[in-house]
């Protein structure tokens, strides 16, 4: 295959590979300086590449180079475009209920925390992908960044445009009087600027990573919500092909550990997001937890209805929810 334009990067470790060396490729939408290849995507490739003694190697496609759409990373693994591919399953909630049930409001406080819940959850999550799930992880609970009036209230948002991760925030944000909509994290910086969005719902580190803190001149802290799902996923095929010893280093290679570390270093780095945000002028709002209660009473209806719902797996909202809560 001809890729125009694709950064390759390829990782071994320990020199020179046998004739019966393998190498994998890996895609993801993101820039390679993005927080998740130094905690995710180069440590998989690193390990691997050492426990498999150069055996098993990985090259990584990032920036889109297999394909620039987020939505489309999924459908470019099991079409076997790329072996290993990174996938938000936000951007289709549809086939991944379960899996995005991890961003309820109030479900976790802290990446780390929402990261426990999602592998708590493990086993049902697993089976909703068509392919092995070599980590699983989220991110920090969302905030709001908003550019043209600062969002105190719940008046505040009553009205407006907020881009949301998931079609699993959508019915919460519609029950703040918000209209949601959901957008690829590559368009949202564009859209904030040029007012094609009022405000959008995401982590804090996309301060950073995604530069909203030039367009936004306020971040709301305290918002009803909890962390977004992530995955790295190995097509099925390739998978299977694998011999026993070499699935064996696939597992050493990634795993819990590694979606730990991502969850870590998205905590760290959100909360280095808003100090650097606020030294660039950004004002950050915390609600009070009087404010804060309005909108979770706004959301009640809405949650109701969502742990009421069948959310596959002879499972509701509700019995997710306590089983990634370990209740």
């Amino acid at each position: 295959m001809k890729l125009f334009g694709a950064i390759a990067i390829t990782l071994t470790l320990l020199g020179g590979t046998t004739a019966t060396a393998r190498d994998l490729s890996l895609s993801y939408f993101m820039g390679p300086k993005h927080p998740m290849n130094g905690a995710v995507f180069t440590p998989f490739a690193e390990k691997l590449a050492e426990v498999s003694g150069g055996k098993l190697t990985v090259t990584q496609f990032p920036g889109g180079a297999l394909n620039s759409a987020p939505p489309k990373q999924y459908s470019i693994l099991l079409d076997g475009v790329a072996d290993v591919a990174f996938h938000l399953p936000g951007y289709t909630t549809q086939l991944f209920p379960i899996t995005t049930a991890v961003t309820t409001p109030n479900m976790c406080d802290t990446a780390v925390e929402c990261t426990e819940a999602l592998w708590r959850a493990f086993d049902v999550v697993e089976q909703e992908f068509d392919a092995k799930v070599l980590a699983l992880w989220a991110n920090s609970p969302q905030v709001l960044f908003s550019k043209d009036f600062p969002i105190r209230t719940l008046e505040d948002v009553q009205g407006k445009i907020i881009r949301v991760t998931s079609g699993q925030d959508i019915p919460f944000a519609e029950a703040l009087g918000a209209s949601a909509v959901s957008q690829p994290v590559s368009v949202i910086n564009q859209n904030l600027t040029n007012g094609v969005i009022d405000a959008i719902s995401i982590d804090p580190s996309a301060a950073l990573s995604f530069s909203l803190h030039e367009p936004a001149n306020y971040i709301t802290i305290g918002v009803p919500g909890a962390g977004s799902a992530f995955v790295l996923l190995m097509n099925k095929g390739v998978y299977n092909s694998l011999s026993d010893e070499e699935k064996g280093w696939v597992e050493e290679a990634s795993g819990k550990w590694i979606s730990m570390q991502a969850a870590e270093t998205y905590d760290a780095v959100s909360a280095r997001a808003l100090e650097v945000s606020a030294q660039n002028g950004v004002e950050i709002i915390n609600l009070s937890a009087e404010e804060s209660a309005r909108w979770d009473d706004a959301i009640q209806p809405a949650m109701e209805t969502w742990l009421a719902s069948d959310v596959g797996q002879g499972l509701t909202g509700a019995d997710v929810v306590k089983l990634m809560k370990g209740e």
